[in-house]
């Protein structure tokens, strides 16, 4: 499927607009459900994204392609930013051409040329697994090869899954695809390979503006912890119910 999924979800936000999206999808996250995320026991892995801070570079989808083996000239990568313009006019263009690996270096949205004096804003948001509390690709997993570490990490069994396309059909997030090369359910792992030996992700370390951080929200002397404690956060898709672990600083109410 690579990213026809994805780009189906993003080019019905763009039909739709900013104003057929749930007022929940952009609700702030209130102090009762930041301490529900923050209960339990053993370290629970979760992100925080300033969008605020991106430019779009794509140094961390280079990273990230590099580090997990993903074909480099595909469409596919476990992680991406998508650029989002709205004109003058009110219309909202969403792309990622290749996942924006190669970055942003033309004014030209979805292939549309749009002066700069039509532009009423611009800005980058990165995308990753949101690794939720209620993940429905594990959920509907027939042969248990998506599944969630103790430390709420999800990850997928190349050697059990079938490619069944469930899961990716299940991600309200469209952070899932088939690898090109093995035919089987892949997504961003917060570089489990990595952050098991103390390491931080990949994408982590190639961004250099601090876009991305990483911790256990549990840990309340974490940066992860306290910026969700202090901060104006929010996430993606607050209605589904899936509960995300990637937190958003300085997300704007059009992005899906």
């Amino acid at each position: 499927m690579n990213w026809s999924r994805r780009h189906f979800l993003k080019n019905g936000a763009t039909a739709l607009a900013a104003a057929a999206v749930p007022a929940a999808a952009y609700e702030l996250l209130t102090p009762e459900v930041l301490a529900a995320v923050r209960k339990g026991k053993g370290p629970r892995w979760a992100w925080v994204i300033d969008a605020t801070k991106c430019v779009g570079c794509g140094m961390c989808v280079q990273a990230c392609k590099r580090e997990n083996e993903i074909p480099w000239e595909t469409t596919a990568s476990r992680t991406w930013v998508e650029r989002y313009v709205v004109t003058m006019d009110g219309r909202v263009l969403i792309d990622s051409p290749m996942a924006a690996r190669d970055g942003y270096t033309k004014n030209n949205p979805m292939g549309e040329e749009v002066p700069p004096d039509q532009v009423a804003k611009g800005f980058f948001v990165p995308k990753v697994c949101n690794h939720c509390e209620n993940p429905p690709c594990v959920q509907v997993c027939p042969v248990g090869a998506s599944h969630v570490t103790a430390e709420g990490v999800v990850l997928v069994d190349r050697s059990w899954c079938i490619g069944c396309g469930y899961c990716l059909q299940a991600c309200p997030f469209g952070t899932r695809f088939f690898h090109p090369v093995h035919k089987t359910a892949e997504k961003c792992t917060f570089c489990y390979h990595r952050i098991t030996k103390g390491m931080n992700p990949a994408c982590v370390d190639a961004c250099a503006f601090g876009v991305r951080k990483w911790g256990d929200i549990r840990d309340p002397e974490s940066e992860v912890s306290r910026i969700v404690r202090t901060e104006r956060v929010s996430v993606l898709k607050e209605e589904y119910g899936t509960k995300p672990h990637a937190f958003y600083i300085g997300l704007d109410r059009i992005v899906r």
